[in-house]
C-alpha cells in the first residue's frame, strides 16, 4: 500500500532519530508522481512557434525537444540514452577545452568526422521556432556554440527532420558568404576550425563538431532572420550540408555563445542590447517556457528578485559563460571545500546533469546521504551514483540545494531538478549532479539544474541573473 508523506503527517517522524530518519532546516516537498510519464497521441508539430513582443523585448515560446519527437514507448530506455549522451557531451567538452586553452586549431580539410555509437541517442535540449528566408524552423538553442545553422538543400548527408529541408535557392534574401571576405575569416574564432574556400563559387566552407559527437558541415551564408515580430537583416548562419548526430528532428540549432561576430546575441546586438533570458519548464509535456531577447525585466514573470553575479573572462575560451562558484548549501547546511571561490564553471543549456568537481561533488553527496538516511537506497544509475528507492512513497521532502555565485548571487534548484528518476515507479530515483573525473576539469551547470529558473545573460553587463520563475509562455 502506498504511503503517502506530507509535511504535517510525519513531522514527528523527522524530527525524531530513532527511525533514522533526520530532521534538517531547509526541505521541499517533492510528489512523486511527476514521474509518471505521459504518452503523447502521434507527433505534434514544432511550429508555428508562438511569440509575442513586450516592451522592446521579444518573447518566442521555448518548448523541451521531445515535444516533437512523437511517441516514446520504453521510457526507462530513454532516460538511460540521455545520461549516456551527456557524458559523451560532457566528455568532449573537457576535450574541447583543453585543445582550445592549448592553442590547437583544426583545419577543415584535414578534421575527422567524429563517429557515435550505433544507439540513438537524445539530450535534454530546448527547441525555439523562428524563420529563415521566409521558412519556419525549429532550432536548438545552446549557450555553449556561436553559429546558427540549419539543414539545407540539396543535402549530401542529412538526419532525418520532420519539416522541410531550408531551400537558399527560393529565399528571397539568402546569399553566399565569399571565402576571402571578413566574416569567413571570423569563423576561426566561432568555431575554432580553420574554413577553406568552396569551389564554383569560392563560398565559405565551415565546419562544426560538437560535445555530444554531433556535427555539421557545410557553406556560410545570410538570410533575413525573423525573430517573432522582429527581422534580422542579413543574419549570417551556416548551411548545413552534411549533417549528422544528436539533433532529434530540429531543424538546426541557434548559437547563443558569447564571443563570436557570428552569434546570434552579437548579430542582434544592436536590437537587444546583447541581452536574452530563458525559463525552462519542468517537464517536457506541460506548458512550454519562454526565450525572451531583450533586457527588460518588466516582461518577465519572476516570483523572487534577480541576483546578479560576474561573468568570469575567459580569453581561451570565450564562447562560454564562466561564473565563479563560491559555496553550496544542502538543506540549510554551508558546504565547507577549498575549492569554493576558485571553481570557474560554465552554465550551458546543452549539457543536462550538473558536473562538480570531485571534492565538491563529494562533500555534495555526502550531506545529501546524510539527510536523507533513513529512505532506502537504489543501485546507481549510469553516471549518477546517489540513488534511492521511493516506490513505497507519493510524496517525500528533500533537502534543498543552493549554488553561490561570487556576489551574494544564488541559484536556488528547483525541486523538480534535484531528482532525476530512473525509473517510473520511483524505485530509481537519483540525485541529478556527478562528479567530474579529475579535478582540474571545469564544472558545468547543466539546463536540468535551471528548470523553472529565470537565467537571464547581460553581455555588455557582464553579468548572469538567476531568478525564480514558474515557467509558462502565456
Amino acid at each position: 500500500m502506498v504511503e503517502k508523506m506530507s509535511l504535517l503527517l510525519f513531522s514527528f517522524l523527522l524530527l525524531s532519530t530513532g527511525n533514522g530518519v533526520y530532521s534538517f532546516g531547509e526541505k521541499k516537498l517533492l510528489s512523486l508522481n511527476t514521474f509518471h510519464r505521459k504518452q503523447q497521441n502521434g507527433v505534434p508539430s514544432c511550429f508555428p512557434g508562438k511569440s509575442r513582443r513586450g516592451n522592446g523585448a521579444t518573447i518566442l515560446e521555448m518548448r523541451h525537444r521531445d515535444y516533437c519527437s512523437g511517441p516514446i514507448t520504453d521510457w526507462n530506455e530513454r532516460l538511460q540514452e540521455r545520461l549516456i549522451s551527456d557524458e559523451i557531451r560532457v566528455c568532449s567538452l573537457q576535450s574541447q577545452f583543453k585543445n582550445m586553452v592549448s592553442g590547437q586549431i583544426q583545419d577543415l580539410s584535414h578534421t575527422q568526422i567524429p563517429l557515435t555509437s550505433g544507439i540513438r541517442l537524445q539530450t535534454l535540449n530546448y527547441i525555439v521556432t523562428v524563420e529563415l528566408g521566409g521558412q519556419n524552423m525549429t532550432v536548438i538553442v545552446d549557450t555553449g556554440s556561436d553559429l546558427t545553422w540549419v539543414q539545407c538543400q540539396p543535402c549530401k548527408l542529412c538526419y532525418n527532420q520532420p519539416e522541410p529541408l531550408f531551400n537558399p535557392l527560393i529565399s528571397p534574401s539568402y546569399q553566399s558568404v565569399q571565402c576571402n571576405s571578413s566574416v569567413c575569416h571570423s569563423l576561426l574564432f566561432a568555431t575554432g576550425n580553420l574554413g577553406i574556400c568552396g569551389t564554383n563559387p569560392p563560398t565559405c566552407n565551415y565546419f562544426v563538431s560538437y560535445g555530444d559527437g554531433s556535427y555539421t558541415r557545410g557553406d556560410l551564408g545570410s538570410a533575413n532572420l525573423s525573430l517573432g515580430t522582429t527581422t534580422v537583416t542579413n543574419f549570417v548562419l551556416g548551411c548545413g550540408r552534411d549533417n549528422k548526430g544528436l539533433f532529434g528532428g530540429a531543424s538546426g540549432l541557434m548559437g547563443l555563445g558569447m564571443s563570436s561576430d557570428l552569434s546570434l546575441v552579437s548579430q542582434t546586438s544592436e536590437i537587444f542590447g546583447g541581452v536574452f533570458s530563458y525559463c525552462l519548464p519542468s517537464t517536457e509535456d506541460e506548458a512550454p517556457g519562454s526565450l525572451i531577447l531583450g533586457g527588460d525585466s518588466s516582461v518577465y514573470k519572476n516570483s523572487t528578485p534577480i541576483s546578479y553575479t560576474r561573468m568570469v573572462p575567459n580569453p581561451q575560451l570565450s564562447t562560454f559563460y564562466f561564473l565563479n562558484l563560491t559555496g553550496t548549501t544542502i538543506g540549510g547546511v554551508n558546504l565547507q571545500n577549498p575549492s569554493f571561490g576558485k571553481a570557474e564553471i560554465i552554465i550551458d543549456s546543452g549539457t543536462v546533469i550538473t558536473r562538480l568537481p570531485p571534492s565538491i561533488y563529494k562533500a555534495v553527496k555526502s550531506e545529501f546521504l546524510k539527510q536523507l538516511s533513513g529512505y532506502p537506497t537504489a543501485p546507481s544509475f549510469s553516471i549518477l551514483d546517489t540513488c534511492f528507492n521511493l516506490s513505497r512513497y507519493e510524496e517525500v521532502e528533500i533537502p534543498t540545494i543552493t549554488m553561490h555565485f561570487e556576489g551574494d548571487a544564488e541559484l536556488n534548484v528547483d525541486v523538480q531538478g534535484i531528482f532525476y528518476s530512473a525509473k517510473a515507479d520511483a524505485s530509481q530515483v537519483c540525485l541529478a549532479l556527478a562528479s567530474l573525473s579529475y579535478e582540474d576539469e571545469i564544472g558545468i551547470i547543466g539546463n536540468y539544474q535551471q528548470r523553472n529558473t529565470r537565467v537571464i545573460y547581460d553581455t555588455k553587463g557582464s553579468k548572469l541573473g538567476f531568478a525564480k520563475e514558474t515557467c509558462n509562455f502565456m
